[in-house]
């Protein structure tokens, strides 16, 4: 008797734990194909020029896992690219690299750009009508900048990369026997000069729903704004935006 008290007690411990850890484990893979919109530029000092881009596709990609072991945080791995180019006549002019490129000329510019995200966090509540999850992302920026003035034979290059501890959040709610549900994510960091943040907001539509897997299209928005100061001797201040459309599968 007293054996099935303990059991009952720790099984009662554990159900009462829904803040620590998903009752039931899964892994979650998505993908995004997203347009981007983006504005905003970079320099070797804090005059940071204003340079036009065209508009992009990205891609992001996913991966979390959920599980029921108490205390220990789920995990979220995601990857977006934020390549972007353009041409630009400047307005006024800017030094990168020990350069000058001056007023009035006109300027190639080449951003490759990648974002990683190593998201820790718990799920707060969870169930079929809304859910909130809580956590740390360790964003990992890694990228180059380039810019040439083909008139004057003037070009430079500059890469860096940082790690960016952000905090994370995400809130997603659902309509019961309708498949139908909307979200809201996003990441944030202000510190120093250095501001970043990283959120989307989706109405989404699962259109497969079983025990063996779940299919769910979303469509979007998302944006990013990067505004770094001296991260690798480079200023930027630039911000990506636009729609996007993605589909998830939860195993």
């Amino acid at each position: 008797m007293k054996k099935c008290v303990i059991a009952a007690a720790l099984l009662s411990a554990f159900s009462a734990m829904p803040a620590m850890a998903d009752t039931i484990a899964g892994v979650y893979v998505g993908a995004q194909g997203w347009r981007t919109s983006t504005s905003g530029g970079f320099a070797d000092d804090n005059t940071v020029a204003d340079f036009n881009f065209d508009d992009k596709t990205q891609g992001a990609y996913y991966i979390a896992l959920e599980h029921p072991i108490p205390f220990v945080p789920n995990l979220k791995l995601g990857r977006t690219g934020l390549d972007t180019s353009g041409a630009t006549t400047l307005d006024s002019s800017f030094t990168f690299e020990g350069d000058l490129y001056t007023a009035a000329s006109t300027v190639a510019t080449q951003v490759n750009l990648d974002a990683t995200d190593i998201i820790l966090y718990y799920e707060i509540f969870d169930n079929d009508l809304v859910s909130l999850d809580l956590g740390i992302n360790g964003k990992y920026i890694d990228g180059s900048l380039s810019v040439a003035d083909e008139a004057s034979d003037t070009r430079g290059t500059a890469d860096f990369s940082g790690i960016v501890p952000m905090a994370y959040s995400r809130v997603q709610f659902g309509l019961p026997f309708t498949g139908l549900g909307a979200y809201a994510e996003g990441s944030y960091l202000s510190f120093d000069d250095h501001k970043i943040s990283d959120y989307q907001i989706a109405l989404t539509y699962s259109f497969i729903e079983s025990l063996a897997v779940d299919m769910t299209v979303q469509l979007g928005y998302r944006n990013v704004d990067i505004d770094i100061d001296d991260l690798d001797d480079v200023y930027a201040d630039m911000s990506y935006d636009g729609g996007f459309i993605g589909v998830e599968v939860h195993f």
